[in-house]
């Protein structure tokens, strides 16, 4: 059982986690396009279904912690102190996610499509602040799997 468990764990982060990174990441990028050239629809279509991928996959992202939490609790390492970091960073990635990037780039979106202004009202949406969010995220994430693999104080000598 545990096997299963850790495999739909292993999978559900590369299915779940690796596109919102990806989408994540290029969102800026695309962002600057969209802002530089008010007549690029192919770049706002573009923020669209990146924005559509961030949302839909940080949904099913939440698969990562229940299969890794029933992963935890089967191998007994739930008091672990490697565990408990990564549960902490983990909750950290989600609240950038969910508080900062997915936000931001509704705000974005928003102000690509309003005819009044090329960018959205608040001055900090810049793509520049959205790519370091970006960045502070997948390096949330990058610490969380070097912490799943490596596993400080691991009796399995691996």
């Amino acid at each position: 059982m545990t096997k299963l468990l850790l495999s739909l764990h292993v999978l559900a982060a590369i299915v779940a986690v690796g596109p919102v990174t990806v989408a994540a990441s290029m969102f800026p990028a695309t962002l600057r396009r969209a802002l530089g050239d008010s007549g690029d629809g192919d770049a706002r279509t573009t923020l669209r279904t990146l924005h559509r991928i961030c949302r839909v996959y940080a949904g099913i992202g939440i698969a990562v912690p229940l299969f890794g939490f029933a992963t935890a609790s089967s191998l007994g390492v739930i008091g672990d102190t490697w565990l408990i970091a990564s549960i902490l960073l983990t909750a950290a990635a989600a609240g950038v996610l969910a508080l900062l990037i997915l936000p931001a780039q509704d705000r974005a979106l928003a102000g690509t499509t309003s005819s009044a202004s090329p960018l959205p009202a608040p001055a900090p949406l810049t793509p520049g602040r959205l790519a370091m969010l970006t960045g502070i995220f997948n390096l949330l994430w990058a610490t969380v799997t070097v912490l799943m693999v490596v596993r400080p104080g691991s009796t399995t000598g691996v």
